[in-house]
């Protein structure tokens, strides 16, 4: 089947040299191109000061397009939040909430954006309020599925359900490649020895993991109560046993912080996507460490890639680096050359080379 794979970089991923001051939002979009992407995924709430107001002018508008135009770069997603908590003694009400998804919708539009990603912990009322809106503008909403969660699951279905109960087109799924985690990070266990953690409970955790991955992970079953339906995937996947083993080993907060911070990683066959790739219009290639030899220490790319080519893909593959909250606290954070790495290993991937 043919398909058409192109490839993103989500600015997220230069969060620590935007933040130190070593980027500006221009200097991200040069950085971009420079990797040889072609398109690019903005946090506007992250990266735009005094959001959303500039957006609304003409002029900001103009210098984002001639920016996009100088780098050779277009719009591949605009990631929004839905901030429903914004009041302490309440949460905003349905219409506000869609209220808030539509002036994001909006705001996308403005910037050229055709896909908006928003988080899992949006209502789907909200999402289902949107859709008229959304077509109006041309924008498609895209559910991130994000570890824990995952595709052809209880939790997906019922988002399925309203797909074709509502006949949309605009709305689907963004898979984030960190579903597809063959192993732990390697930045998180060298996090971890850095904070004093022992080899042998490192090595209980590790295999623990190794085990999920061989028995297949049990999927995560949909709840309206995220923290609740979280923590009964985490005991269904042995928590409790893999934490009594390490504390039983004489596991200290080094040893407890890795053991927990496994459950963030997960693993779904690379079939879901071909399963699902008709709901499927962007995704989030998040990767933790790519090593100089191209290879990523936890996530699959060359089988998940090879996946989204048999299923005829035709999107982004963005990349978004996370793998410096694991490093920031004890050495700088290069996301620069780590996107650069991961940009060339997916081009390898998809190309064959």
């Amino acid at each position: 089947m043919s398909y058409d794979i192109k490839r993103s970089v989500s600015l997220y991923s230069y969060q620590d040299e935007y933040y130190d001051g070593r980027l500006d939002l221009e200097g991200c979009l040069k950085e971009t191109a420079k990797t040889g992407a072609t398109g690019v995924e903005l946090l506007a709430e992250q990266m735009i000061r005094r959001f959303p107001l500039p957006i609304e002018t003409q002029e900001f508008r103009d210098q984002w397009f001639g920016w996009l135009k100088e780098y050779g770069l277009e719009p591949s997603c605009y990631d929004a939040f839905l901030e429903n908590r914004i009041y302490d003694n309440r949460t905003l009400t349905l219409k506000e909430q869609v209220n808030m998804m539509k002036r994001d919708i909006r705001l996308a539009a403005l910037l050229g954006f055709h896909n908006l990603r928003t988080l899992v912990s949006t209502p789907m009322d909200v999402i289902e309020g949107s859709l008229e809106y959304a077509a109006e503008q041309d924008v498609k909403i895209g559910l991130e599925v994000h570890a824990p969660f995952s595709l052809n699951s209880g939790w997906a279905d019922g988002y399925m359900e309203m797909i074709l109960r509502t006949g949309t087109k605009h709305f689907g799924f963004i898979p984030d490649m960190g579903i597809f985690c063959k192993n732990i990070p390697s930045v998180l266990r060298d996090k971890a020895r850095n904070m004093g953690a022992k080899e042998e409970c490192i090595k209980i955790v590790d295999d623990a993991y190794a085990k999920r991955l061989e028995k297949g992970f049990v999927k995560i079953k949909y709840d309206l109560d995220l923290g609740k339906a979280n923590m009964e995937y985490r005991m269904a996947n042995g928590m409790k046993e893999m934490m009594e083993a390490v504390e039983q080993a004489g596991g200290g907060p080094a040893d407890m912080m890795y053991a927990g911070s496994s459950f963030t990683y997960s693993w779904s066959e690379p079939q879901d996507i071909i399963d699902n790739i008709d709901y499927i219009f962007h995704t989030h290639a998040k990767f933790y460490h790519v090593g100089e030899d191209y290879a990523e220490t936890a996530v699959a790319i060359p089988e998940v890639v090879e996946a989204f080519k048999k299923a005829g893909y035709q999107g982004y593959l963005s990349s978004e680096y996370e793998g410096g909250e694991h490093l920031r606290g004890y050495m700088q954070v290069d996301s620069v050359e780590q996107v650069r790495r991961h940009q060339e290993a997916m081009r390898r991937a998809i190309e064959g080379a």
